[in-house]
């Protein structure tokens, strides 16, 4: 069993405990007089927006299975004020509580303190899972294509845009990036973490980033320590960082992304003036 088999295997379990508190129909009744999805492409760079910005997903992210305890965020709304003040186009809030020791409560406690989009960041398996990150007014769920069949992807995908959502679809190897392309996925993330090993390998984002067409999004997941890291990953091709670890871990996350946001418009220019698409 892999460590993502794993993980989801949690995720189903506790999954259907919160569907027998709150039956899908229930769910469904609370996602529809949500207030509606704020745009998560357009704050990301899409439609006409000038693509010579990186932008920045800040992620509220207690713990991971790769580091264990990251930081004990006592104040997740706090916290992610503090990212909307740096200039964060996007928050990320886990929502996974075994591995990760997220909950929809931090979920719920960022909402009420931004006016910014968000994702709900879990390891996607059920529509349930998406009605319900409706209800607590997500704006963008994950899909990670390697835990996801093609009709799947394919079906969820269509409910977050029936239901006035984005899908962040995490690819980590060639074949994913093309099931992703081949459901008209338009926010495509490369995660340089390795699901099997997590190891991390930061070389693979560049031959992936670029066989993604450009008319969608490339979003980099994951190893980004420094703004050398988000340098690289912006000459690299990417229109968005996810950023956890080194936010959390900061004293202050609001000058860090700030400092990103700047490392990337330098990198992104530096591409434009050479040539390189």
């Amino acid at each position: 069993m892999t460590v993502l088999d794993d993980i989801i295997a949690g995720v189903a379990e506790d999954l259907e405990a919160r569907r027998r508190s709150v039956p899908l129909e229930q769910m469904r009744e609370r996602a529809r007089a949500a207030a509606p999805a704020l745009d998560a492409f357009a704050a990301l760079g899409g439609y006409d927006s000038p693509r010579g910005e990186l932008r920045v997903i800040a992620e509220v992210k207690r713990s991971s299975p790769s580091k264990g305890a990251l930081a004990e965020i006592a104040d997740p709304a706090s916290l992610a004020a503090s990212y909307e003040t740096g200039g964060a186009a996007v928050i990320s809030v886990l929502t996974e509580q075994r591995r990760f020791g997220g909950s929809l409560a931090d979920f719920d406690a960022v909402r009420a303190a931004v006016d910014i989009p968000l994702l709900r960041k879990d390891f996607t398996v059920d529509e349930y899972q998406i009605w319900e990150a409706r209800a607590h007014g997500a704006d963008l769920v994950l899909l990670i294509v390697a835990a996801l069949d093609d009709a799947q992807l394919k079906d969820f995908l269509a409910l977050t845009h029936e239901l006035g959502m984005n899908a962040l679809v995490e690819t980590h190897t060639a074949q994913e990036v093309e099931r992703a392309v081949a459901a008209r996925a338009s926010i495509i993330g490369v995660n340089v973490r390795n699901l099997k090993t997590l190891d991390v390998d930061r070389s693979v984002f560049a031959p992936l980033a670029g066989s993604i067409p450009a008319a969608a999004l490339v979003i980099a997941e994951s190893g980004v320590r420094d703004a050398s890291d988000v340098e690289q990953y912006a000459a690299d091709g990417a229109n968005a960082v996810l950023v956890g670890e080194a936010l959390v871990r900061h004293n202050d996350p609001a000058a860090t992304i700030a400092e990103f946001t700047r490392i990337g418009r330098e990198a992104i220019a530096a591409r434009s003036s050479s040539g390189r698409s």
